[in-house]
C-alpha cells in the first residue's frame, strides 16, 4: 500500500492541531464501496509504561472474512497523549505496516474515531486521506456529540450528533452488549459504513477484522506475519516519509 506524504510528523500539539483543521475539508462523506473483496482492521497497543506502540494491519477476504495477511510494525511512540490527537500518536506505527501490506484491502475499519471529532478528523479519517482508501471509524467509546441509547436489537443505531451536524451513529451490533460508534473516515457514507460494520459482525461486539487487528496488536493471533522493529522516533519517521 502506498502511504502519500501530506504533512510532517515532528510537530508540537497546536501544530497537530492546525493541520487536523487543515485536512477535515478534504474528507469526503459519501460514496460506498464495492465490489468488496479484501477488508482491512488496524488496531494499535501502547505499553503506557515503555512507551512502546505495536500497529497491526490485518486484511480478510469478503464476505468470508478469513485471513490474507497481517503485518505488524513496533517502534517507539514520541507523540504525548492528547485526546483529539490520537493520529499523531498512532498513525506512525499504522502506516508503516501499511506500506508492508501486498495485498491491498478495499476498505479499511480503524479502531478510532472519523468525522465524529471536534475537528471532524480522527484517526480513521487521518488514515484514509494518506491511503486514499474508504475507511470507516469504529470505536469503543463516544469522543464527542450526543445521542440515545440505540435499540436493544442487533443493527439498531441512533445518530451522534454535535452542533446540529450528524457526524456517526452508535450501533448495537450485538443484542444485550455495548453499542460500538460508527463514523465516516473517508471516502463513504455513514449509512454505508454501517452497513459494512453490520456485514463484518461475527457474533461479537465487535466487528471481525478490528477484532483480530486487536488481537494481533497484542500478540495474540498467530499468523504469517512481517515484524518491523524501529528504533528512535525520529529515525523511524525519517524512514516513512
Amino acid at each position: 500500500m502506498k502511504v502519500i506524504s501530506r504533512h510532517d510528523w515532528h510537530l508540537s500539539p497546536r501544530q497537530a492541531v492546525e493541520v487536523q483543521r487543515q485536512l477535515a475539508s478534504e474528507v469526503r462523506r459519501n460514496g460506498d464501496v464495492g465490489p468488496v473483496r479484501l477488508i482491512g482492521g488496524v488496531d494499535v497497543s501502547v505499553d503506557r509504561f515503555t512507551g512502546e506502540g505495536t500497529a497491526a494491519v490485518v486484511v480478510l477476504s469478503y464476505p468470508a472474512l478469513e485471513p490474507v495477511e497481517m503485518k505488524i510494525t513496533r517502534g517507539r511512540v514520541g507523540f504525548p497523549y492528547v485526546p483529539g490527537l490520537l493520529s499523531f500518536r498512532e498513525s506512525p506505527l499504522v502506516l508503516g505496516a501499511c506500506e508492508k501490506i501486498e495485498n491491498a484491502p478495499d476498505l479499511i475499519l480503524v479502531d478510532g474515531q472519523g468525522i465524529a471529532h471536534p475537528r471532524r478528523m480522527g484517526i480513521a479519517s487521518h488514515l484514509g486521506l494518506l491511503l486514499d482508501i474508504p475507511t470507516i471509524g469504529c470505536a469503543k467509546s463516544r469522543l464527542c456529540g450526543e445521542c440515545r441509547v440505540p435499540a436493544d436489537g442487533a443493527g439498531s443505531f441512533s445518530e451522534i450528533t454535535d452542533g446540529g451536524e450528524v457526524i456517526g451513529a452508535a450501533l448495537r451490533t450485538r443484542e444485550g452488549v455495548a453499542p460500538v460508534y460508527v463514523s465516516v473516515g473517508h471516502r463513504i457514507s455513514l449509512d454505508a459504513a454501517i452497513r459494512w460494520v453490520m456485514s463484518c459482525v461475527r457474533g461479537y461486539r465487535i466487528p471481525e477484522p478490528l477484532r483480530l487487528a486487536h488481537q494481533a496488536a497484542g500478540g495474540n493471533l498467530s499468523l504469517k506475519t512481517s515484524t518491523i522493529r524501529t528504533g528512535a522516533d525520529e529515525g523511524y519517521q525519517r524512514s516513512l516519509f
